[in-house]
């Protein structure tokens, strides 16, 4: 049996262009410089990733700051100053704050979907940022002349117009990134909070067809970022039945750093909907020991023991880099976990073909 096997998003930006980045924002190269470098990383990234053996890939993100704040890039009604989130090693992450109305998206992800489209040789999918994650940018205390009410409804727009533009363009899925679903039940642990987040993207995913969401998916995680998470510690369980609540035809879940699989994967296996396809992390992305196919195939047919095939699919737990700073892995290494990914879910196919 053939599973498909898709990554998350991100891989670690090449050094050279980082170090055009650096020089970059130092006013020492110049912009046609720094966009020669984004398009020799982009397409060193597509043809490593192609090398792989990686049925499906991705554009690496090299060119966004962010899987989070790519859509804001150059907006002028926007602070620093916003939401922090705390990860468990020390370190933080502030998001930036609206200052004034209306949310419109500076960037739209299918730039990025386009740019690699033209490199590639196989399918390509698109992450995008959900609206729950950019509904934190709003302040707790309002803005003038321009309600909460309005800036939903305008965000449901940009966020469903995101991945409109991406389907479109030929995007073999768009992966909506709803890494703060964790997060939510840290932050409110009624999950109320969780709930009204739900809610809002499936006010998203309502604006497409049947068909179309069968090429909608949504990606969970605690947050990696520099080898650390902010919520791998609320309970998988608090989080999971509501996850599957979501209109979408595919889930990606991080599964390999979880500590019980087999009681996460009972969860998924009670929740997880005829039309739902869940797609396992069997790479641990903030481990930099290399998994063996081997051991990849085993997840898998953990995995296989509670989730039927025909349901099943494979990935890695997070993006490798969702920050461009977010060096803690390197490059040659993210992509041998991805081959050992490919690999391993090749041999779990066989097997369970066999059966």
């Amino acid at each position: 049996m053939i599973l498909p096997t898709e990554p998350i998003g991100s891989i670690p930006r090449s050094p050279e262009l980082l170090k055009v980045l650096r020089r970059f924002r130092d006013g020492l190269a110049t912009a046609a410089e720094t966009a020669e470098a984004y398009d020799a990383a982009l397409q060193d990234t597509v043809r490593r990733f192609e090398a792989t053996g990686s049925p499906v890939i991705t554009d690496g993100e090299q060119r966004k700051s962010s899987f989070l704040t790519y859509p804001l890039d150059g907006l002028i009604n926007i602070a620093a100053d916003g939401l922090v989130i705390p990860f468990e090693d020390g370190h933080n992450r502030q998001l930036p704050r609206l200052t004034k109305g209306p949310f419109r998206y500076r960037n739209y992800a299918v730039k990025y979907l386009q740019s690699a489209l033209h490199f590639a040789n196989v399918p390509v999918k698109q992450a995008v940022i959900s609206a729950s994650a950019l509904s934190l940018l709003y302040p707790a205390q309002g803005l003038a002349d321009y309600s909460r009410e309005q800036f939903i409804n305008d965000l449901v727009l940009e966020v469903a117009k995101d991945i409109r533009m991406c389907l479109e363009a030929g995007a073999h899925r768009v992966q909506i990134d709803f890494t703060e679903g964790r997060l939510a039940v840290k932050m409110d642990p009624s999950k109320a909070l969780l709930r009204q987040f739900v809610e809002l993207n499936n006010r998203v995913l309502a604006q497409f067809s049947p068909e179309q969401r069968k090429r909608i998916g949504v990606h969970t995680c605690p947050g990696g970022d520099h080898d650390s998470t902010h919520s791998a510690d609320v309970d998988y369980a608090e989080l999971l039945p509501d996850l599957f609540r979501l209109e979408a035809g595919n889930f990606y879940v991080q599964l390999a750093s979880e500590k019980n699989p087999r009681r996460v994967l009972e969860v998924i296996k009670q929740n997880l909907q005829p039309h739902q396809r869940v797609f396992i992390g069997v790479i641990d992305v903030l481990d930099n020991a290399l998994e063996t196919p081997e051991t990849v195939r085993d997840r898998v047919l953990l995995a296989a023991e509670y989730i039927p095939p025909k349901q099943l699919g494979t990935t890695d737990d997070c993006g490798f880099s969702p920050f461009e700073d977010d060096t803690s892995t390197g490059r040659d290494l993210a992509f041998a976990k991805i081959r050992a990914r490919v690999l391993g879910t090749r041999m779990a196919g066989a097997e369970i073909r066999s059966l």
